[in-house]
């Protein structure tokens, strides 16, 4: 089954390289580099990066701005058909935006042992209390989703 258009499926890797370019574009931006991309029925409908610092808006985590354009772009808070690509583990915040969006699909690069709500810390999109549960896949591209992360906050110091 593929998209309308017929054009090939990006793979998650391929698509993981879209939210870390997002992600080099957040730290040029003096962002913490954290990108994420929407994918609904195999086409990215939203990019976007971490913008805090910018907006001085706490909720301003790449995920959510992502998830928020995507819900705009087909017209429904629902997202159901949606892949939600970020290079670091979403937080409690944005794994419960995702619960309450109804996201298919998340896909994570590196783990948050400090904040992830998607496997470390808490399990959120797998939680059968909660009215919604979404597959997770981890660890995709995590090597250089964390050096991204940690050279950031080496040059920091």
């Amino acid at each position: 089954m593929g998209d309308a258009q017929n054009a090939p499926q990006l793979s998650d890797h391929e698509l993981m390289g879209l939210a870390l370019e997002e992600a080099r574009l957040a730290a040029e931006q003096g962002e913490v580099p954290i990108g994420a991309v929407v994918v609904v029925d195999g086409k990215v409908v939203a990019r976007r990066h971490n913008e805090r610092e910018q907006s001085q808006d706490p909720t301003s985590h790449a995920e959510l701005l992502a998830v928020r354009d995507a819900a705009a772009a087909v017209g429904s808070w629902r997202l159901e058909n949606a892949t939600v690509v970020v290079t670091l583990e979403p937080c409690a915040m944005c794994a419960g935006l995702m619960v309450n969006a109804r996201v298919g699909r998340v896909v994570f690069g590196a783990r948050s042992y400090e904040n992830g709500a998607c496997g470390s810390l808490y399990s959120l999109g797998s939680d059968p209390r909660l009215n919604h549960e979404f597959e997770t896949i981890s660890d995709v591209r995590a090597e250089e989703c964390s050096e991204l992360l940690s050279s950031y906050f080496s040059g920091l110091r």
